[in-house]
C-alpha cells in the first residue's frame, strides 16, 4: 500500500474500533513493521492536531486511539445528555498519586505512606478503571500489587507515566531517604513490617501524598477561556 493508504487505513482502523488500538495490532493488519506503523501513526496524529479538527488521535503507551476534542465536551455533553463526573476526593486523589508515583505498589504500602485503611479508595478507583491489579509479589501470603490503568492516561490527557509533573525537590528528597531505609521500604511487603510502622511517621507521609495529588490536581485542571 502507499503511504497516503496506510494513513487511510490507520484511520479507519481507529474510528471503527472506537477505543485504543495497539501499534502491534496495527501492523499485523497492515503487514508492515510496528516501526513504520508507529511512525504513520504519529504522523497522522500530527495531521489532525495541525488541523485543529473535532476530532484527533491520543497516544497511549504503545497504543492509539481516535477521541473528540476537548474543547467541543460541552456540546458533545449537551447532544447525548451527558453529566459531568463527580470530582475525584483528596483521599482518592492523594491514593491515586501514591500508586502513580511509585507502581507497581501494594495496599499495605499505600496505607503505610496515607496512615489510614484504603480498601474502599482502591476499590472506588478500581472501579473507575484508573487503576488496576498488576500481579502480585513472590512473598508470605502473596499480595496484590497495583498500577494505573490506560485510561489514567486518558483521563489525565498523557501519553505516558513520564509525563506525570514532577515532585518537588524537598519532597523528592524526603521520599528517597525514606526508600534508601531498608525497614521503611521492606515493612510495606509484610504485615510484621506493616504493623510496626511508627504512627507518628503517618502525618509526614500522608503531607507527602498530598502535596503530589495537589501537583496532579493543578496539572489537570482544565483551561479557562
Amino acid at each position: 500500500m502507499s503511504e497516503l493508504n496506510i494513513k487511510n487505513a490507520i484511520e479507519a482502523i481507529l474510528f471503527a474500533n472506537g477505543s485504543s488500538v495497539s501499534v502491534g495490532r496495527m501492523a499485523q493488519a497492515l503487514e508492515i513493521s510496528e516501526k513504520q506503523t508507529k511512525k504513520y501513526a504519529d504522523e497522522l496524529m500530527e495531521e489532525y492536531t495541525t488541523a485543529s479538527r473535532g476530532i484527533t488521535i491520543i497516544k497511549l503507551d504503545d497504543s492509539y486511539q481516535m477521541v473528540s476534542s476537548q474543547e467541543y465536551a460541552p456540546q458533545i455533553r449537551t447532544v447525548m445528555d451527558l453529566r459531568r463526573n463527580t470530582p475525584l476526593s483528596q483521599a482518592a486523589m492523594e491514593v491515586l498519586a501514591v500508586v502513580a508515583y511509585n507502581q507497581p505498589v501494594t495496599k499495605a504500602f499505600v496505607e503505610q505512606v496515607r496512615g489510614v485503611d484504603c480498601s474502599g479508595v482502591i476499590g472506588s478507583l478500581t472501579a473507575k478503571d484508573l487503576i488496576e491489579e498488576k500481579g502480585r509479589l513472590e512473598l508470605p501470603g502473596r499480595p496484590l500489587v497495583y498500577g494505573t490503568t490506560e485510561n489514567f492516561l486518558r483521563c489525565f490527557g498523557i501519553t505516558d507515566l513520564s509525563q506525570l509533573p514532577e515532585i518537588p525537590a524537598s519532597q523528592a528528597e524526603k521520599s528517597q531517604e525514606e526508600a534508601e531505609g531498608d525497614d521503611s521500604q521492606l515493612s510495606v511487603f509484610d504485615s510484621e513490617g506493616a504493623e510496626s510502622a511508627s504512627d507518628g511517621d503517618a502525618p509526614q507521609e500522608a503531607m507527602i501524598a498530598a502535596t503530589v495529588g495537589e501537583i496532579i490536581e493543578e496539572a489537570t485542571k482544565p483551561v479557562e477561556d
